[in-house]
């Protein structure tokens, strides 16, 4: 399910020490995200990511081969934080204690990540081709499976009867929009930025929101 990175290797088929090349590897990806959010894929040059991360542009090539490859591996490393939160999701679970876990670490990664969702965002926008690999028929089995434990829930009385596809879409467009639309979120408030505060407090009405509408009683904000 996860994206081919097509890149991280050395000319010459070595690789740098684990945590030099970890610590650099993850300024690199924090320039690219943020070069390829304000400027698109094409406006975007390896040579300006790596006056950015402040490296010789030799040495960025020595970690990814190609503007494609570091491109794919931004997008990897978000849907990979994505998916992971949705992975662990049983029949067994509380749903509303499920739901608003999930709904509060989506929230924290549109807070940690958004050049990242941007990116991500633009990509699907503009057709998707680059993650016509990851959108496979595994994935779509993958998203199967995490709307039949919805749906088992509501089959089991625990929960309204909503159409899973359509909720799990409501959850995505909800919490990435606070990543992706940030500066209209910004205009609206007057606002530059949202604090972590903010964020806390808008999960919190998402929480209350989807939740109810689903039948359920939100959780305690520790749960």
């Amino acid at each position: 399910m996860t994206l081919q990175v097509p890149a991280h290797t050395a000319p010459n088929g070595e690789k740098p020490a684990g945590r030099i090349r970890q610590k650099n590897e993850e300024a690199i990806l924090a320039a690219a995200e943020e070069e390829f959010a304000r400027h698109g894929f094409k406006g975007t040059s390896m040579n300006t990511i790596a006056q950015r991360v402040g490296l010789p542009k030799a040495n960025l090539h020595y970690y990814f081969s190609n503007k494609l490859g570091l491109y794919v591996a931004v997008l990897s490393n978000i849907l990979e934080l994505w998916d992971s939160t949705f992975n662990h999701l049983t029949v067994d679970d509380d749903p509303a204690v499920a739901l608003a876990a999930y709904i509060r670490a989506k929230m924290e990664f549109s807070r940690r990540y958004p050049q990242a969702s941007r990116v991500f965002a633009m990509e699907i926008i503009s057709g998707g081709e680059c993650l016509s690999q990851h959108f496979s028929q595994d994935y779509r089995t993958w998203f199967a499976g995490r709307a039949a434990v919805f749906q088992a829930w509501i089959d089991a009385g625990k929960m309204d009867a909503v159409d899973p596809v359509n909720l799990i879409f409501l959850i995505w467009s909800s919490t990435q929009h606070y990543a992706d639309f940030a500066t209209q979120i910004g205009f609206v408030t007057g606002r530059k930025r949202l604090s972590r505060q903010d964020f806390s407090e808008a999960s919190d009405n998402l929480i209350r929101i989807i939740l109810k509408g689903c039948g359920l009683t939100p959780p305690p904000a520790s749960a």
